[in-house]
Parts: structure tokens; C-alpha cells; sequence
């Protein structure tokens, strides 16, 4: 549905996405993480085609999105930055002068997308008496009434309080399993990006950082913590035995591929080191993330 090669974006001499390339596949939700700046809405903005590349390819539902952007963008919907609306307008009028931008939508499929997004019932309501929640369900009404493959969605719960994050959430889910909608979602919310996407990118100042599945970003360096009395001993012997490979914090060990806790308990035993705790830690995708921030070498 998506593929970007070698895509760059400047703005004077600030180099805003750098050398990006992206595949997503029909029928994913994957998560676009970085954090403000980026360059995450660079990016969507110029999928959008609202944002000119420096340099590099961009092809969307098979269409070059420079060259062809009407047939590339037919069947994207989108929420993208903030959505504006009229408030003196009910919400219904609103969703029918925004889609008449393009065509004109008939009011069957206007009264369908606003029971997709939970509107029923304030549909009619003034824009200006809706809460942020509402407003954001109004934006995502508008950009189903095209009737979309690939749905665009940068930072969609931007702002909302934790039950608008929850409500936007299970309706993400519900889009993508009810209609098989492919979904790009854009945040720098790690919680929203782990519950709904299946693969992700990272973007850091610009350049792509990481690129696969959830399971790949939390399999890491497999890390035990270790409680002896004499840590630093007890690192020069599992060495020594090939066992482990790194060390930190006073009281992290690292183990070399292929062992298990067991051998390491092993080990220590026979040299009468005390063990006082052994265990796994779990990396999460916030270690995870916050690793590749760092820089390749937190990242080890």
C-alpha cells in the first residue's frame, strides 16, 4: 500500500527526513514512532501530498504520489495535524460541505461513517458543544466518507484524555478488522503504538532507526540480573567460561548466545559464589525505544 525509497525532505539546511525507505504491506496497522520532530508528519504530509520532496520515490496504492497524486491519494482517508471544522455547523453539514471538496457524498453513507465512529445521536449537534473526543470522531468521519483502503492517521488521540485514547483505540481496531483497512498510524505514544500496530518504524532526527515487527523491537540483548557478593568476581569467572558477553550497572550480566540461566547457575555453584537472585529482565518496548533515542551504542 505504501512504499517509500530513499526519501529525503529539506527545509533550508535542515535536513527533516533523511534517506527513508518504508514498505507497508495491504492489510497492517503499522505504527510511524518517533518523537516531536521527528519527522513523522514530514514524512505523512508528503505521502499527502502536501509537502514537496527533496529528493526520492513515493508510491501509494501503486501511483507515484509526485506524479500522480489524484490517482495515489483516490482511496486514502486521513486525519492529518489539527482538523478544522465550522463550529457554528452541526457536524452532519460539516461532513457533507468537507466531502463536497471532492464529490458529493450521499447522506446514506455520511449516516453510515458517523455510527462507525459513535456519532448516532449528535450527529445534528453544533460543533462548537462537542468535546475534544467528539471532534476527533468527527475528523475520523471525514476521513472514512471516501470509502478508503488505506487510512492516514498522524498522532489521532493528540490530546485526548485517557478515555477518548480508549474510545479511539477500539474503533482503530474495529476499522481495521471489520472493513480490512491498511492503517499508517503516526505517534510518539508508545502505550497506543504497542496495543494496535503488528510491525513499526522508528524515526530519530529524521532517519529510520528500526524497522520490523513488535517481537523483533523487544528482542534484544538478553540481560539477567545477577545478586552475589562479589559481582565483579563473579563477571571475570562466567567470562572466563564464555558464558557471558557484557556487563553493566553492577549487577546486570549479559548472556553469550545459546546459554541459558541455568548454565550460569551452574557455574556459579561450582565456584561457591552465593547467589541471592537470578533473573531475567524482560526489555519492553520502552527500553527498547529509548535505547535506539541514545544512539547505536545504548542501543548494544
Amino acid at each position: 500500500m505504501i512504499r517509500l525509497t530513499q526519501l529525503r525532505k529539506m527545509f533550508g539546511e535542515r535536513v527533516a527526513v533523511d534517506a527513508l525507505d518504508l514498505h507497508v504491506p495491504r492489510g497492517e496497522i503499522f505504527g510511524l514512532l518517533g518523537h516531536n520532530g521527528a519527522g513523522k508528519s514530514t514524512t505523512i504530509g508528503m505521502l499527502l501530498g502536501q509537502v514537496w520532496p527533496t529528493a526520492g520515490e513515493m508510491r501509494v496504492c501503486g501511483h507515484d504520489v509526485t506524479r500522480d497524486r489524484a490517482q495515489a491519494l483516490a482511496k486514502v482517508g486521513a486525519i492529518f495535524e489539527t482538523p478544522v471544522f465550522y463550529d457554528y455547523l452541526s457536524g452532519w453539514r460539516n461532513l457533507e460541505i468537507l466531502s463536497g471538496y471532492t464529490a458529493p457524498t450521499p447522506a446514506t453513507r455520511i449516516r453510515e461513517v458517523v455510527a462507525w465512529v459513535g456519532l448516532t445521536g449528535r450527529e445534528q449537534s453544533k460543533v462548537r458543544t462537542y468535546s475534544h473526543g467528539m471532534r476527533a470522531r468527527l475528523a475520523l468521519a471525514q476521513a472514512l466518507l471516501p470509502g478508503p483502503e488505506l487510512l492516514i492517521l498522524d498522532e489521532p488521540t493528540n490530546g485526548l484524555d485517557p478515555e477518548g485514547i480508549h474510545e479511539m483505540r477500539e474503533t482503530i481496531r474495529r476499522l481495521h478488522a471489520e472493513l480490512g483497512l491498511t492503517i499508517l498510524l503516526s505517534s510518539h505514544l508508545l502505550s497506543e503504538v504497542e496495543q494496535l500496530c503488528g510491525r513499526i518504524a522508528v524515526l530519530n532526527q529524521g532517519r529510520k532507526v528500526f524497522d520490523g515487527t513488535l517481537a523483533e523491537a523487544r528482542h534484544g540483548q538478553s540481560w539477567v540480573r545477577l545478586g552475589t557478593n562479589d559481582f565483579a568476581s563473579a563477571v571475570r569467572e562466567l567470562r572466563a567460561a564464555g558464558l557471558i558477553n557484557a556487563d553493566r550497572d553492577g549487577e546486570f550480566i549479559a548472556l553469550t548466545p545459546g546459554v541459558v540461566v541455568a548454565d550460569l547457575v551452574r557455574r556459579l555453584v561450582e565456584l561457591s559464589f552465593p547467589i541471592h537472585e537470578i533473573a531475567p529482565e524482560k526489555q519492553t518496548l520502552e527500553d527498547f525505544y529509548l535505547s535506539l533515542m541514545r544512539g547505536p551504542e545504548a542501543a548494544k
